[in-house]
């Protein structure tokens, strides 16, 4: 969709090139590449609630993901998290701390990968209020001391 804008973001730089690479060999316009740190970003007013959407990929449990991402989503936006076949008690787990950050997950969808037996789920997150500003936490704290 060429009217969408989508910022993809990243720790490592080896990857933000990557995603250089194919978008300059794709041609896509309104695709933005940003090399840093999601707590950090989520941060800058620049970014900070500015999003309809956020979407990712599943790099941490669901907890740590929801305090990277919920903070980046407007009021009334969706966060939609890649996950694996077991999602039942690391959902469990994250509720608290989804709510805390202004979300509430509104459903889950069964994902089949086509072509093998991997069951996947997307985990949809609609933000219903305001991240509190001390969200995101530093870097290290959101992993090492999960919200509960």
């Amino acid at each position: 969709n060429p009217e969408c804008e989508m910022y993809l973001l990243d720790s490592l730089n080896k990857r933000i090139n990557f995603l250089n690479e194919v978008v300059n060999q794709l041609g896509l316009e309104n695709v933005n590449t940003m090399h840093g740190r999601a707590e950090d970003y989520a941060k800058d007013p620049n970014y900070r609630e500015g999003f309809d959407a956020v979407v990712s990929r599943a790099v941490a449990n669901l907890t740590v993901l929801s305090e990277f991402c919920i903070p980046y989503l407007k009021v009334g936006g969706y966060f939609v998290a890649l996950k694996g076949p077991a999602i039942d008690e690391e959902l469990t787990d994250a509720k608290k701390a989804i709510s805390i950050l202004g979300g509430r997950v509104e459903r889950i969808e069964n994902v089949d990968i086509e072509g093998s037996d991997l069951k996947h789920n997307l985990v949809v997150i609609k933000k219903i209020k305001e991240t509190p500003k001390k969200y995101p936490r530093k870097a290290g704290m959101v992993t090492k001391n999960p919200l509960k």
